[in-house]
């Protein structure tokens, strides 16, 4: 038996909520660039990241700190960028984080020194820990009704897709045809304009904030705990997985991040509300999405190489050749995902998805030095971009959907936390896979090849391929696992089929009553 309650903020639908909503399209313009923004400056400043290595005197040792230092405070700060979202309400989050960002991005084109730039690096990843739980918890509490929500998160979810590769095309036209500096100026556009359209457009609903005391034990145990784990595996790339202080690193992560779960469930007003995790669908969709984006640096990172290395294309053209991914993303998403999103559970489009693109990965295992970019590269691009815009979809749906609002910058958080974990096992992780498979086959065929500079080469260049391949076999079966995931843990029904708010009664539409903690709002149980 179904039964409607009253918003949380008491305001009856079809007066201040509604109005609250009105320009919710418009909202959507501007949240959807700045998660541009955001995808973006993951990938354009790794384009630029020689000739900036260059200018600053980086040394070879320091340089990796470009990339580090973004991912250590995005990555570490995310649950808090969640929380204090909640707190201060999404819009004014959002809007700072912007700024933030774009003054960050300012800094590091003006960079004059490594240690500058790397600051500026750092605070461009602290203020997108702030943007990007915003951005993804605004769309949660705007877009209730079910239609509404499948085409909007639709196209959330090919920009936060298709983004990266847009990146790589950009990085490469402003490198070769600017400076590197543009890859870094290029946001302050984006954050301007995002900044002040939201200001004006966006009307956050009534009621949303939560409002409890800021748990300051959870902020520090949870960072220092991301953190930690986010370098050892960033370390682990570098200097190796025995290395003495990466497993030092791992070893206090694991130790944080418990001590955070037995902080969490004993405090009244915690920073990640276990309630928010432990959900069968939403637990779900994190696990499978992080297991998904570790499979995908896979892609990113391989043939990136492939392409520059063993095929000679320039920057530009590499980013070129990632469109048909772009294509499939946006098809996946905006067309299979919305179309199919409010009439199949969520399950049969996340375990599908995810299985396409394993395919798509599985036909890269087939990569040598002279393969053909038509034949191979192409479909294997298609059928990745089209599995994960499927799957990507509807994830970033569920792990919203059911929350109570005030959650939701929390539990948008926690999404964008299993990307930048999954991120940086993926690096550390097939990359380790490929140099160790590429060393043990030159040692294996050097000898074979001769005294002969040429015949060398050919070797060194195909043990490159080789370990590429050897990591994307791993990258299959990860992104197999996802699948398997999202089809066992995800029994949801069609995400968005019912509209889900907080309550006064805590009772949901196709829902009952569910726990209370404290003095909290409940969470309405998703309807199965």
């Amino acid at each position: 038996m179904s039964k409607t309650a009253a918003p949380a903020s008491g305001v009856l639908p079809g007066t201040a909520a509604a109005d609250a909503n009105a320009n919710r399209w418009k909202a959507l313009v501007f949240i959807a660039l700045a998660q541009l923004m955001v995808v973006l400056d993951a990938t354009i400043v790794n384009i630029a990241l020689p000739s900036a290595q260059t200018d600053l005197g980086i040394s070879d040792g320091n340089r990796q700190w470009v990339v580090t230092a973004y991912a250590l405070a995005f990555g570490g700060l995310l649950l808090f960028g969640g929380r204090i979202a909640d707190l201060w309400g999404r819009k004014r989050a959002f809007v700072l984080g912007l700024t933030g960002f774009a003054a960050a991005s300012a800094l590091g084109g003006a960079a004059t020194t490594g240690a500058m730039m790397f600051g500026a690096r750092a605070l461009q990843g602290a203020f997108g820990a702030l943007l990007a739980p915003a951005a993804l918890s605004l769309l949660a509490v705007m877009f209730t009704d079910a239609k509404e929500r499948a085409k909007a998160f639709g196209i959330y979810g090919a920009i936060a897709g298709g983004g990266g590769a847009v990146g790589l095309i950009l990085g490469g036209f402003l490198t070769e045809y600017l400076n590197w500096r543009w890859t870094f100026f290029v946001n302050i556009p984006f954050a301007v304009v995002a900044a002040a359209g939201a200001y004006f457009v966006i009307r956050e609903p009534a009621g949303a904030r939560n409002r409890s005391p800021l748990d300051i034990p959870g902020v520090v145990l949870s960072t220092l705990g991301l953190v930690a784990l986010v370098y050892g595996f960033t370390r682990a790339e570098s200097a190796g997985w025995g290395d003495a202080l990466t497993v030092s690193m791992f070893v206090a992560s694991a130790v944080l991040l418990v001590t955070f779960v037995l902080v969490e469930s004993k405090v009244r007003a915690p920073l990640l509300p276990l309630r928010v995790v432990t959900e069968r669908n939403r637990g779900g969709v994190y696990l499978s999405l992080g297991l998904a984006i570790i499979g995908m640096f896979g892609l990113f990172l391989f043939l990136t190489y492939y392409l520059q290395i063993v095929k000679g294309y320039s920057p530009v053209k590499t980013g070129f050749a990632f469109l048909p991914m772009i294509a499939g993303m946006i098809t996946g998403s905006t067309q299979i995902g919305t179309r199919l999103m409010t009439r199949v559970p969520a399950r049969l489009l996340m375990g599908p998805g995810f299985l396409a693109a394993a395919a798509g990965m599985l036909l890269l295992t087939q990569l040598e030095v002279g393969t053909s970019y038509a034949a191979l590269l192409l479909p294997a691009m298609l059928l990745l971009g089209l599995g994960m815009g499927t799957a990507f979809m509807p994830a970033m749906s569920l792990a919203t959907q059911g929350v109570q609002p005030r959650d939701a910058g929390v539990a948008s958080a926690m999404v964008n936390t299993s990307q930048q974990v999954g991120g940086a096992i993926g690096t550390a992780l097939l990359n380790t896979i490929a140099s160790s498979a590429t060393a043990s086959y030159i040692k294996d065929h050097i000898a074979a090849a001769g005294a002969a500079k040429p015949q060398q080469q050919l070797v060194q260049v195909q043990g490159l391929v080789h370990g590429y391949t050897n990591a994307i076999w791993f990258a299959v079966g990860i992104l197999a696992l996802a699948a398997v995931i999202a089809l066992t843990f995800v029994n949801a029904g069609r995400p968005g089929s019912t509209t889900v708010t907080g309550s006064a009664t805590g009772v949901g539409e196709g829902g009952s009553e569910s726990e209370s903690i404290e003095d909290a709002v409940p969470v309405p149980v998703i309807a199965h």
